[in-house]
């Protein structure tokens, strides 16, 4: 798995609303979700261009963020 910290913020984005009990708040969850991956597939795409070994390390540790499925 390749973004332990993103995988970390997408339960953030799920649990604040919840702790804090406004469901109006989870309205934004899948947008924001969308906009992030969007951002994680740019920078791995700029990654592999300007970071030698990435696509190696790619190749190698194949889930980005849900092991077995994404």
């Amino acid at each position: 798995m390749r973004w332990c910290g993103i995988r970390c913020m997408f339960l953030y984005l799920l649990g604040i609303p919840l702790a804090l009990g406004s469901y109006w708040g989870l309205l934004v969850l899948v947008p924001m979700m969308a906009v992030v991956i969007w951002r994680l597939f740019d920078e791995e795409e700029l990654l592999a261009r300007g970071l030698p070994g990435y696509a190696e390390y790619e190749r190698a540790v194949r889930w980005r963020l849900i092991p077995g499925i994404f």
